[in-house]
């Protein structure tokens, strides 16, 4: 039997494959560099429970499949994640886009620069940069 890409994440990561987890990570390897909350995940779904996309969402954080996008709306959106990402750290330091017509945030290619002159004392932990406009779609 041939596996889907998303079972053949799942087994390399050792999560459990369920229907529901199958379904929502073709969701994301579907909508790649396309960053998506809750309720978008649930319009894909049919009867979702929305605790169990919460749990979900959360498993796949920790195993590295996805990233938090934090693009200003106040709404976790998610992201699927680069492949040398696991569940001992992120490799996703990268700007992301908010459409301000249609509300679409997007993964942008490239990495971020930080500045060298921070503070002595000071430890970044995360980063979120997030440019805001237009989309191609939307111009």
């Amino acid at each position: 039997m041939i596996m889907t890409e998303a079972e053949h994440k799942l087994k390399l990561l050792g999560i459990r494959m369920t229907p529901i987890r199958i379904e929502m990570l073709d969701i994301f390897i579907n909508s790649a560099g396309k960053a998506l909350g809750n309720k978008d995940i649930e319009l894909y779904l049919e009867n979702p429970d929305r605790i169990t996309v919460y749990r979900t969402l959360k498993t796949f954080e920790q195993k590295g499949l996805i990233h938090q996008v934090m693009d200003g709306t106040g709404v976790t959106k998610f992201a699927i994640c680069i492949d040398d990402c696991d569940n001992h750290s992120h490799h996703d330091e990268h700007a992301h886009f908010r459409c301000e017509k249609c509300g679409k945030t997007s993964c942008l290619d490239g990495g971020i620069t930080l500045p060298s002159d921070i503070p002595n004392g000071y430890r970044i932990k995360n980063v979120h940069l997030v440019l805001e406009g237009w989309c191609a779609e939307c111009k």
